[in-house]
C-alpha cells in the first residue's frame, strides 16, 4: 500500500469512527413525531385496547398517538412492512399468531415483529341468540349432536377467541357447529343478535351489554371460575365439557427490527399506564382485566399457544387451504 493509499484509508477510518461516536442513540429522541397504532375496524375487540393504549401513552411520550382502524386481515402485514422505528405499531389478538396456523399469511407472527406487552385478557362466553330453544349447554350440546352440522356460529378473523373457542368447544363435546366468517368481530355480532346465526364465542366484555338486554341468552363462560361480569353465568368446564378454557387476550407489537431501547420504553410506558386506577377502571367498565408482561413473556405466551391450539387443529382435521 502506497503512502496516498495509506493517508485515504486511515481518513476514511477516522472519518467513520467519528461517525459513529457521534451517532444518537435511537431511542434518545424518541418520540419526536407522531405514533400510529394500527388496529382492526372501529368497535371491535382490537379497537377498544388500542384506544385505551392511546390516550393513556400521549401525555407520557409527549406526542400525538393516534388509532389507524383498518381491515382485520391487513393489519399484521401493514405493520410488517412498516419501518422499525417505533412510529408504526399493531394491537391484535390471537388472530395475529394464531390465524397463520388456519390460513395462509404474508408474515410470520413471531419472526416478523417485535412484541412490547400484552395489554389484556377476558375469557369468551358462549351466547346463543333467544330464539334458540336452548337454555343451558348440556342442551346445546345434544341438540347439535341431533342435528349434526345444521347449526352454525359466527366469528371474525380466522384464529381469533371467538373461532378458536368454538373449534374448541367442537372438539371436546364433539360436535359439529358450522363456521360462518365475518369481516370483524363486530359484524359477528350483529349476526348472532339478528338470529342471522345461532350463537357465537364472544368476549365477555363485549356481550356483557347485550346479555344484560336480552338481546343474547348467555348459557356459559369459559373461564375455568364464573366470571363476575356475568353474575349466576357457570363455566362451559361444569356444563359438560370437561377441560374447556379459552378467552380473548390482545397484545401491542412493534415491527421486527425495531431498536430494543425503543421497544423497552414503550414496554416501560404500557406497564406503567396499566396500574394506573383510570386505566384499570376503563378496562373494567370494558368487561376486561389488564394484563401486562414483558416482551420475552409475551413471546412464550404466543409460542405455548401455538403448540397448544395446532394439536388441537391437527386432531381436529383442520388444515391450511
Amino acid at each position: 500500500m502506497t503512502r496516498i493509499q495509506l493517508r485515504i484509508v486511515t481518513r476514511v477510518l477516522l472519518a467513520l469512527s467519528c461517525g459513529a461516536f457521534v451517532m444518537p442513540v435511537p431511542a434518545q429522541d424518541y418520540p419526536s413525531k407522531p405514533i400510529r397504532i394500527v388496529t382492526s375496524p372501529a368497535g371491535g375487540g382490537n379497537d377498544f385496547p388500542a384506544r385505551v393504549v392511546a390516550r393513556g401513552l400521549s401525555g407520557p411520550l409527549g406526542q400525538q398517538v393516534i388509532v389507524d382502524n383498518r381491515p382485520t386481515v391487513l393489519i399484521g402485514e401493514i405493520v410488517a412492512k412498516a419501518p422499525p422505528d417505533g412510529y408504526t405499531l399493531l394491537v391484535s389478538g390471537s388472530p395475529h399468531w394464531i390465524g397463520p396456523l388456519i390460513e395462509k399469511a404474508s408474515y410470520d407472527p413471531i419472526a416478523d415483529f417485535a412484541p412490547i406487552s400484552m395489554l389484556d385478557r377476558a375469557p369468551v362466553v358462549l351466547v346463543v341468540h333467544p330464539s334458540m330453544p336452548v337454555t343451558s349447554v348440556r342442551a346445546l350440546v345434544q341438540l347439535a349432536k341431533a342435528r349434526p352440522g345444521e347449526l352454525n356460529y359466527s366469528s371474525g378473523g380466522a384464529g381469533g377467541s371467538n373461532h378458536l373457542g368454538a373449534i374448541l368447544f367442537n372438539y371436546l363435546a364433539r360436535v359439529n357447529i358450522v363456521r360462518v366468517p365475518y369481516k370483524g368481530s363486530g359484524p359477528a355480532m350483529t349476526a348472532v343478535m339478528s338470529g342471522e346465526v345461532h350463537l357465537m364465542f364472544p368476549g365477555v366484555g363485549a356481550v356483557a351489554p347485550h346479555v344484560k338486554s336480552r338481546r343474547l341468552r348467555a348459557l356459559a363462560v369459559g373461564s375455568a371460575q364464573p366470571s363476575a361480569f356475568l353474575p349466576g353465568v357457570p363455566t362451559i368446564a361444569a356444563s359438560g365439557v370437561p377441560g374447556y378454557e379459552s378467552d380473548a387476550k390482545h397484545a401491542l407489537f412493534a415491527p421486527a427490527g425495531t431498536p430494543a431501547a425503543i421497544v423497552a420504553r414503550l414496554n416501560q410506558e404500557v406497564v406503567r399506564l396499566f396500574q394506573t386506577p383510570e386505566a384499570r377502571g376503563i378496562f373494567v367498565k370494558g368487561g376486561v382485566e389488564a394484563a401486562t408482561c414483558s416482551p420475552d413473556e409475551l413471546t412464550a405466551i404466543m409460542k405455548s399457544e401455538r403448540e397448544t391450539t395446532g394439536r388441537i387443529l391437527r386432531a381436529a382435521g383442520i388444515r391450511k387451504p
